[in-house]
């Protein structure tokens, strides 16, 4: 080929990469879905019922495969799984995807910063999602990125938490009686910690740019207590850290997103100088356990849902005050729970 044809195709190249790309941070996106806990090996028709709703966005929020293991060949084997799956080849094709690790494909039950190949980990989950190779992602240790969509005034800020890479060893005990039968006690230990300090100032940044709507994603529950599983609850000096940042940052529009519990629940906490805080759960898109009944969360917003589910944030722009309703669905697509909740409520002024 002609070295000055080379040279004008690459530079073609390059100018529809930089256009899809700036396509996609200014155009606005109203329908965002999410969920966790999936296992390629076990049916799972829900993808096609994601597909049928069309969102603009999928998340996965973490345990998109189970892989747990040390050994990478065999990891590499569970993603292949995924990647060979129709369901997941359709919302590929049909959305754009965001992804978190949680511990199974992170590569081991309930692990933290002591699991041994968290290196060779991240590389086949980067790979896997194709993180570009010039990302920030692929230059750090740990999975945690940003990404933006809409235009100004319509921002829709993406912030994706590493909640296993940094994470200090969870505290094992035995509850009282009015707690459920999880393993694990808060930590009282100072030193002890989820995101670890690069993160968090990572984050720091990341909530003092602009932006209407903030999903704050992490693979554990953000507010929910009692339960003695794993969740932020478990490391309460991060997160009062957490709810400190937010409000320091006067980041509005903050909506958490989780996974992980194998079932679906609302949680709402109102922390004192803040708005009030919600986390969507949704789990798991093929992994559940019918018929038993939840540990307890105090902050639970009413029921939960115990089958295969996924979550749905819809944002009315139309409106002065724009409402996100939150909504988990189930396996044929309709609402079991809903939240709604306008924009203005999550806003430092208006609980002043």
């Amino acid at each position: 080929m002609d070295k000055k044809i080379k040279c004008a195709f690459f530079v073609l190249f390059f100018s529809l990469v930089v256009t899809m790309h700036a396509d996609q941070e200014t155009k606005q996106i109203a329908h965002i879905g999410f969920g966790s806990c999936l296992n390629p090996r076990v049916s799972h028709p829900i993808l096609f019922t994601i597909v049928d709703e069309q969102p603009d966005m999928f998340i996965f929020l973490g345990d998109n495969v189970y892989a747990d293991t040390t050994d990478e060949d065999t990891m590499r084997a569970r993603y292949r799984e995924l990647a060979e799956s129709p369901g997941f080849q359709r919302l590929r094709e049909t959305c754009t995807l965001l992804s978190v690790w949680d511990d199974h494909d992170y590569g081991a039950n309930d692990a933290g910063n002591e699991y041994p190949m968290k290196l060779q980990s991240e590389r086949l989950f980067e790979d896997f999602w194709n993180i570009p190779v010039n990302s920030p992602r692929r230059g750090r240790q740990g999975i945690y990125g940003v990404s933006y969509f809409g235009p100004p005034g319509r921002t829709v800020q993406v912030i994706l938490l590493d909640t296993r890479y940094f994470r200090t060893p969870l505290k094992r005990g035995t509850h009282l009686p009015t707690h459920a039968r999880g393993p694990y006690l808060p930590q009282s230990d100072p030193r002890s910690h989820i995101l670890g300090s690069e993160q968090w100032t990572w984050l720091r940044t990341q909530l003092l740019k602009p932006a209407q709507v903030r999903l704050i994603v992490s693979s554990i529950q953000v507010l929910s207590e009692h339960h003695g599983w794993e969740s932020w609850a478990n490391f309460p000096g991060e997160r009062d850290h957490l709810f400190r940042v937010i409000e320091e940052t006067g980041a509005e529009g903050v909506i958490f997103l989780s996974g992980d519990r194998h079932f679906a629940e609302i949680s709402t906490v109102h922390p004192n100088g803040l708005y009030p805080l919600f986390d969507i759960t949704s789990s798991g898109l093929n992994r559940t356990f019918p018929g038993k009944t939840p540990n307890q969360n105090r902050f639970r917003d009413g029921a939960f849902y115990l089958e295969e589910n996924f979550g749905t944030i819809h944002i009315d722009w139309i409106r002065k005050n724009p409402l996100i309703t939150a909504r988990i669905l189930d396996i044929s697509g309709e609402t079991v729970l809903e939240k709604n909740i306008y924009l203005r409520t999550l806003s430092m002024d208006e609980h002043r």
